[in-house]
């Protein structure tokens, strides 16, 4: 046995004596570990914490292990697992221990003894192929024993699997997963169809796949490779944000990504397109390689229905009631208090008079003040509003802002966890006359195609967002889309009809281009706007966390390295945030946004080390992502409909209970409870990426930026976290980063084919 304090990878052998800690999701184990004793040693060593994933092992297994010793700063000498071999125990005692584990329903700690007292070192060979020999044992029965059975050689199967996977560097979550969907079957489908897997199973990708499939040896160019192997291509390109891709580009993208000829993916692909399994578009004019466009199907599908929904509305008449609209602008400008400009005259004109329009600006534009004023003149005449965004954050300051209720669009569509799909459709359309998205920038293509569904044909839609942030996290670029085709649709002469006009009209969109916030004397929003202009010019800046201006809302800390960066944005959230702006939370009022997620001035460091600033209790809950205390920030990674909590939602750990291995935590007033199996859920939220902050604004917002940042440096980055800022913000971190990322105007075009259908659609 090594040295506690070794750090070269080292070797145990020893059984299982208890498991402490267990994911059900991932199978990180916690358990107490026996060694062997040497040779010539006697007596056995102490037990030993060992730590790591450790998929269908139980209690009483002998383990063969691989890995390094580490020390806990509170729980001591752990041993951290990179491999193991695992053994049927095969002592009485060890097989007594295992059986009585629990794993085989039908036999406990009283049964497992009564069997190991009449099979002893046999047990194992017993139930495997004399299974009747258990009804000689006082109180099993036929039906016990065929039971038993039955768990036996269903978790001798599930064993068999994972060490079956194990060759192949299937990761233990991947593992369950694979046991879960396919049961029995699962090593057979995967010997014979194992890119089916990366097809069926969420998480099991096209790189398991294949590393498995090119092991039992199937052919680099095989025809079920290269088939999953394209679905893999545009999926991975599809991460990217692109829903569609020309045909000549997939072919090489795909070739290079196999390792195979461009004739064979080609060839492939004209399979692919026969069965539907692929999508392709060709224009009527010069149908070639290089103007055909490929998609997947449910991408296809979702374009197509976001266009049939355009066309739709722009022909139905309105459901609104009489509206003397250039009245009603004036009667929102008295409600006011003061005239709006022409052109947010111009955007109230178009909501109340197009069924589909697009609303869009930059930070201090007055897209509030006009979204204020619609809702008061559709109140006032009876109208049912409705409010929604992608966000709960943004939903929330929609109706701050506006008066009415918001909500989210999972929320307000109602996720049917029975079917998969939402509870407002096509079918079954909202109740509403005019419904407001905020945060449209957000929508991406599956998500906008269940919204539009969901829209009465005679109801208004109006999409307002900021089309110089971020694109949505999803594949898409539909606001951007829209926009695009409204100009073509323009140029092409289509009517601005009136909304009781049943021939197709254009889509108005309104760009708000004057600053009114403050006067235009927010350092925040005349930052933002340069920022968008390219001006690379250093906003107000300091070496000194001391020697900020604290009346100014906007300064750039100048930071020396990574380490000084970190130290200066725990010295802003822990000394002059908590002494100059003592009514903010340094917890749940300032959010570090940092562009990426490795590296010192990365999410994940960055967390640990405010954690240890802003919540440094000893006694916390180990998970295989991290420790969670009570009073720690955190963030929902995915949705969650049983919850009610969806991908980006921020809530605050308020109770742990380390026997049950449980952790509750408040979401904007809501307690919720999870689980082992839902920690890989969360993630701890001090510090989140940009992207993740779409759609949210916080009170203070804090940027650490960084020439190691040059991967992301992007101006709609910059200028996305900078307006995620209400009161204050502070760039900490390095001038020429800055300057990067304003001159870095090249965001990656996404290609989608929603214009095309769109545009076929309405003419």
């Amino acid at each position: 046995m090594a040295a506690p304090d070794s750090k070269s990878l080292s070797t145990l052998t020893g059984v299982v004596e208890r498991i402490i800690f267990l994911n059900e999701e991932n199978h990180y184990t916690i358990a107490e570990f026996r060694p062997e004793a040497a040779p010539a040693v006697k007596e056995r060593p102490p037990a030993v914490t060992i730590v790591g994933p450790l998929p269908g092992v139980e209690c009483g297994e002998t383990l063969h292990l691989t890995g390094e010793w580490a020390r806990h700063t509170q729980h001591g000498d752990q041993f951290k697992i990179a491999a193991f071999k695992s053994e049927l125990p095969s002592s009485v005692y060890g097989i007594r221990k295992y059986l009585g584990s629990g794993l085989v329903p039908g036999i406990g700690k009283v049964y497992a003894n009564k069997i190991v007292d009449a099979f002893g070192t046999d047990t194992f060979r017993i139930l495997s192929e004399e299974s009747a020999r258990l009804r000689n044992v006082a109180g099993i029965g036929k039906k016990r024993a065929g039971a038993i059975k039955l768990a036996w050689d269903e978790k001798r199967t599930e064993r068999e699997l994972y060490i079956f996977l194990q060759t192949y560097g299937v990761t233990p979550a991947q593992c369950v997963k694979l046991v879960t969907r396919y049961s029995g079957q699962a090593k057979e489908i995967l010997l014979n169809e194992p890119y089916r897997a990366a097809r069926e199973i969420d998480g099991i990708g096209f790189k398991t796949a294949d590393r498995i499939a090119i092991n039992l040896g199937f052919a680099n160019d095989a025809p079920p490779r290269l088939d999953a192997g394209l679905i893999y291509a545009l999926e991975t390109l599809q991460e990217e944000g692109h829903t569609s891709f020309f045909e000549e580009e997939l072919v090489t993208y795909a070739a290079n990504l196999l390792e195979t000829s461009a004739e064979r993916i080609a060839s492939r692909i004209e399979a692919l397109v026969a069965t539907k399994a692929l999508v392709r578009h060709a224009p009527d004019t010069a149908p070639s390689p290089k103007t055909n466009v490929i998609q997947l199907p449910h991408n296809d599908r979702a374009e197509r229905k976001i266009a049939e929904v355009v066309a739709r509305l722009t022909r139905v008449a309105s459901n609104l009631p009489a509206i003397k609209i250039d009245a009603a602008v004036q009667w929102a400008e008295k409600k006011a208090g003061f005239e709006f400009h022409e052109l947010q005259r111009t955007a109230l004109r178009n909501a109340l008079g197009a069924k589909l329009t697009v609303l869009t600006g930059g930070p201090g534009t007055g897209k509030t003040t006009i979204l204020r004023a619609l809702v008061e003149i559709l109140k006032a005449k009876k109208v049912r509003v409705h409010l929604a965004a992608p966000t709960g954050r943004a939903a929330q300051r929609l109706a701050e802002t506006t008066g009415g209720f918001a909500s989210t669009i999972h929320r307000l569509l109602k996720y049917d966890a029975a079917t998969g799909g939402f509870v407002s459709n096509e079918s079954a359309p909202l109740a509403t006359d005019f419904l407001i998205v905020d945060e449209a920038s957000m929508l991406d293509t599956r998500l906008a195609s269940a919204l539009f569904q969901a829209v009465p044909s005679k109801a208004h839609l109006l999409l307002v967002g900021d089309t110089d942030q971020l694109p949505s996290v999803g594949a898409g670029n539909v606001l951007k889309d829209l926009i695009g085709i409204s100009a073509k649709l323009e140029k092409r002469g289509a009517p601005a009809t009136s909304p009781r006009h049943t021939k197709p009209t254009r889509i108005p969109v309104t760009r708000l281009a004057v600053i009114y916030r403050q006067e235009g004397q927010s350092q925040i929003v005349t930052t933002a706007h340069a920022i968008n202009s390219g001006d690379p010019s250093l906003p107000p800046s300091t070496t000194d966390v001391a020697q900020i201006q604290a009346w100014s809302d906007l300064t750039f800390v100048v930071a020396e390295s990574a380490e000084d960066c970190v130290r200066k944005v725990i010295a802003l959230c822990t000394e002059f945030i908590p002494k100059h702006y003592h009514w903010f939370n340094p917890v749940s009022d300032v959010q570090v946004l940092a562009p990426m997620h490795k590296g010192v001035a990365g999410v994940g460091n960055f967390n640990t080390q405010l954690q240890g600033a802003l919540n440094p209790r000893r006694e916390g809950l180990r998970t295989a992502s991290g420790e969670f205390r009570a009073g720690d920030k955190l963030i929902q990674l995915r949705n969650n409909y049983e919850k009610s909590l969806f991908n980006g939602d921020i809530g605050t750990v308020s109770s742990l209970d380390g026997v049950a291995g449980t952790l509750t935590a408040d979401f904007d007033g809501s307690p919720q409870t999870f689980d082992r199996g839902d920690f890989g859920d969360l993630a701890l939220a001090y510090t989140i990426s940009i992207h993740k902050s779409q759609g949210s604004e916080y009170p203070v917002v804090i940027i650490p930026l960084l020439k190691a940042h040059f991967m992301m440096l992007q101006r709609n980055l910059l200028y996305t976290a900078i307006t995620r800022g209400r009161k204050k913000v502070f760039l900490v971190g390095e001038p020429a980063a800055y300057a990067m990322a304003v001159r870095n105007s090249e965001s990656k075009q996404r290609l989608t084919h929603l214009r095309e259908k769109i545009a076929a659609a309405v003419s």
